[in-house]
Parts: structure tokens; C-alpha cells; sequence
């Protein structure tokens, strides 16, 4: 800290102010406004559409019992050792700094096409209104919209992430209110039913393998929950709020996107559903009012800004912890007046700008392809979290500390961890048998599938070969910064 003061000269310092600036309630809305954007309002209409609606049901939920896991192991480590990092640091303290680089890194690339994806998708959303437009002037501009937003001090972020999401998750409880009385015929007397999930082949299209293809995109709706992790090193009192917010989000999220899937997979059948129109808004010009298609059409369009803002708040402070660790170059260290980590900013806004832009020969195409690959750096993510955890435990009780001295443990030690690992490795390889499962290998679906796991090797051995770096004993593991107050 004190060779980043001396850099900065009379700059101040952000991290010191920021880790005092997030409160409970913001902790808990910057989770789930992550996690609410995209994957819930457009990319939902692609997995109804591969797998059917039982297909998705069953895909979301294996996710979010993978995600429950991994939620509460990340609050523990969060809780007891709150830092900017998140498990980039725990996977360099609990395990090896290699896979710290590596993880961070593969964090930072993962939030930066997630923020692309988001401008993609802003673009698809603004055809409702100016289909003459081109989409790459949208993109940009909502691409603005967010460097703006994050040019703000890490308090004003919070405030306004609390209050985007709170539309969103109003939102989404509104719609599922809808799409239930519209299920039972309540507004024109002519109940729907559940007759969409058993037309032609649903309500599982293409058995398990399409189930298979889905589960990245289900991961990718359910990325943004570990942004706890991420905002734990600015939180006011993690021993307090980070339990508070673990134990809230998920099954917040679990309720939102299990009723959200069931109400759309009742009321648009799978053959009509996609990437081109919102789900939500199918379903409001079904129900015939056609003035609230269009106010939905605002209220996703800001969802998809904040889940874009979230983004890249997340990936600014991932590279800024790199570089303050010595894992990136030392100028992405740079903080300003306002706490922003500037340098950092601009770097990851210049790579989501050359993501988006791919977007302007095939929009819609593009926008999958960024999700399923951002999806499986979101999956080598969470593989981290898991193998962080489970170490962090081992090596508390290895050097013979007090378990009840944890303010804040999570449940199913160490059967939790372990079922969120397997399932993540079960993901991350079932993906080829989609590809490899016909006479013509798909290439372009492996490379846009599989482009984030050679990088991440990459990186790993990399680090490894020039440092020479070891697991560490879990013995030798330095736990003398934890909070057992």
C-alpha cells in the first residue's frame, strides 16, 4: 500500500475508502443485479428453444445447486478475509500462486465479453423501437454509458446498482404475477394452460445432450453471484453483511429464474422462442398489452445496462488487484481522487469495444457466441472458488484453529465443495460430446466453446515455468490475515 501511495504522489488511495463505502443492502443488490440481465431476458429464449422447457428447467436448476455451493464457500472465505482480489488472492494464498494469476486473469477476460455480450444485447433490444439503426452505434453508445457509470466513486456504483436492480427484480415478480393469471385464463377468460410443454417434442428437446448445450448458458445467467466475492474488500462490515448477502441472493435468484422459466415455457412455445425478441416481450404481445411490450422493453434495456456496469465493475477491480499484487503491469494499479481504478478501466473497456464490434455482420450470432464463451471462463471461475475453498477449510483445521471461531461457514463440508467441483468438470468437458457427436465436426462451436480453456492453461503454465512456483502444504498456508473477531 505505501509503494502505491508514494506512485500515486497526492493521489489518493481508493481501496482504504471503498472497503467503507458498500453497505448491506448494496452488497446484496449488486449480486443479483449481475446475475439479472441478459441470461434471464434474452438468452433464457435460447435455452427454451435447444432443450425445451423441461430441458431448461432441469439445466437451471442442477446450476443453481452448483451455485448454492459455491455461494456459500466463497461467503466464508469472503467473510473471514475480505480483499479487492476475491479468489484470485485466496487461490494464490491457499493453493498456488499460479493458479491466482491464472483465475484472475481468466476473471478479468470473463467479465470483459460479459460486458460486450450486454452491449450486444442493449443493441438487439433497441430494433423494438429503430430496427433502421445501425446496432454498432447503440453498442457504442451504451458502451459510454457504462465507462461513465464507473468513472464514479465506488459509493455512487452501489447506489445506483441497488436501485437498477431493485426494477429488475420488481420486474421480474410483476411478470411472473402475469404470466401466472395469464397461465389460468384470469384477464380474457381463456386459460393457456401448460398445453406448450408437451407440443411436438417438449418438454425435453433433444434429450440430454441439449441439455448438455444449455448448461453454459444457464451458467452464464447465473454469473454475477460471486460479485459478492468481488465487493467484499469495499464492503463497510464483511463480518456482518457478506453472511447477510450469501444467504439472501441465491435463493432470490433460484425463485426468480425457476418461476421466470416456467411461466415462459408455459405461455411461448419452444419453436417460437430465441435470441431475436425477448421472452418477456413475447409473452405481453401474446397477453395484448402491447403499451406494457413496450415499457418492458425499457425495463430490460436498464437491466441489461446495470448487468453491463456490474461487469465492468468487476473486471476494473480484478486487473487492479492483479497489478497490485505484481500479476499485471504496476500502471493498472493506478487509483484516482474518486477511487476508480482508471488505468484498469481503460484497458478492459478497449477489449470489450473489439468485442462488440464483431457485432456488426452478425448480431444476433455473435451474442451467443460471446455468451457461451464467457460462460466457460465464468465455469473455470467457479472451479476455482470450489478447489479455493475446499483448501482454505483443510488448512484451517490442519494448523489446528477453532471452527467455531468462523463467524460464517458454510454448510455440507466438505461434500458442498466437492459436488460444485465435479460439476463444474462435468460441464466444462460434457460441451465437446455436443460437438463430437455427429459425422461433421463443428469447429466453430468447439473454438467459441473451448477458446477461454487453452488461455487459461496458458496462463497457469506460464506463471508456473518462469516463478517455479509449488502447492502449498496446507500446513504452510498463511492464514494470519483472517477476521476471527
Amino acid at each position: 500500500m505505501q509503494q502505491i501511495e508514494q506512485n500515486l504522489g497526492q493521489e489518493q488511495v481508493g481501496e482504504q475508502n471503498l472497503k467503507r463505502n458498500l453497505k448491506s443492502r448494496h452488497l446484496n443488490m449488486i449480486a443479483i443485479g449481475g446475475a439479472i440481465g441478459t441470461g434471464i431476458f434474452l438468452a433464457l429464449g435460447d435455452t427454451i428453444r435447444q432443450a425445451g422447457p423441461g430441458g431448461a428447467l432441469v439445466a437451471y436448476a442442477c446450476i443453481g445447486i452448483m451455485v448454492y455451493f459455491l455461494m456459500t464457500g466463497l461467503g466464508e472465505m469472503a467473510t473471514h478475509m475480505p480483499v479487492a482480489g476475491s479468489f484470485e488472492v485466496y487461490a494464490s494464498k491457499f493453493i498456488d500462486p499460479a493458479l491466482g494469476f491464472a483465475l484472475g486473469w481468466n476473471y478479468w477476460y470473463n467479465w470483459a465479453i460479459t460486458v460486450a455480450a450486454e452491449m450486444v444485447a442493449a443493441a438487439l433490444i433497441m430494433r423494438f423501437w429503430f430496427p433502421s439503426i445501425p446496432s454498432v452505434r447503440w453498442s457504442a453508445l451504451f458502451l459510454g454509458i457504462i465507462v461513465i457509470f464507473n468513472f464514479l466513486s465506488v459509493k455512487g456504483y452501489g447506489e445506483s446498482e441497488f436501485w437498477f436492480a431493485s426494477i429488475k427484480v420488481i420486474t421480474v415478480i410483476i411478470f411472473i404475477l402475469i404470466g401466472a393469471a395469464t397461465i389460468f385464463g384470469i384477464f380474457n377468460g381463456n386459460p393457456i394452460g401448460l398445453k406448450n410443454f408437451t407440443i411436438k417434442d417438449a418438454p425435453f428437446v433433444g434429450g440430454v445432450k441439449s441439455i448438455f448445450m444449455i448448461f453454459l448458458i444457464a451458467g452464464f445467467s447465473f454469473q454475477g453471484t460471486e460479485l459478492v466475492g468481488i465487493a467484499a474488500g469495499e464492503s463497510e462490515d464483511p463480518g456482518e453483511n457478506i453472511p447477510k448477502a450469501t444467504k439472501a441472493i441465491f435463493w432470490r435468484i433460484l425463485i426468480f429464474y425457476i418461476g421466470t422459466i416456467f411461466i415462459v415455457g408455459a405461455l411461448v412455445p419452444y419453436t417460437e422462442a430465441g435470441v431475436e425478441t425477448s421472452p418477456f416481450t413475447m409473452v405481453f404481445t401474446k397477453v395484448g398489452i402491447a403499451g406494457a411490450a413496450s415499457i418492458m422493453n425499457i425495463v430490460i434495456l436498464t437491466s441489461i445496462l446495470s448487468a453491463g456496469n456490474s461487469g465492468m465493475y468487476a473486471s476494473t477491480r480484478m486487473l487492479y488487484a492483479l497489478a497490485e499484487s505484481g500479476k499485471a503491469p504496476k500502471f493498472l494499479a493506478k487509483v484516482n481522487k474518486r477511487g476508480v481504478p482508471i488505468n484498469s478501466l481503460i484497458v478492459t473497456t478497449i477489449i470489450a469495444c473489439a468485442c462488440f464490434l464483431t457485432g456488426l455482420y452478425a448480431e444476433s450470432t455473435v451474442y451467443v457466441w460471446l455468451v457461451a464463451a464467457s460462460g466457460l471462463a465464468g465455469f473455470i471461475a467457479w472451479l476455482g472458488i470450489a478447489m479455493c475453498h475446499y483448501r482454505f477449510r483443510k488448512a484451517y483445521i490442519a494448523q489446528g484453529l477453532d471452527l467455531n471461531k468462523l463467524k460464517y461457514k458454510a454448510k455440507f463440508f466438505p461434500i458442498g465443495p466437492i459436488i460444485a467441483l465435479i460439476l463444474c468438470i462435468v460441464v466444462i468437458l460434457g460441451q465437446g460430446i455436443t460437438y463430437f457427436g455427429t459425422s461433421q465436426i463443428d469447429w466453430k462451436g468447439i473454438i467459441s466453446t473451448y477458446i477461454g480453456l487453452p488461455l487459461f492453461l496458458i496462463l497457469w503454465a506460464g506463471y508456473k515455468f518462469k516463478h517455479k512456483t509449488k502447492v502449498i502444504d496446507v500446513k504452510d498456508v498463511d492464514l494470519s490475515e483472517l477476521d476471527l473477531k
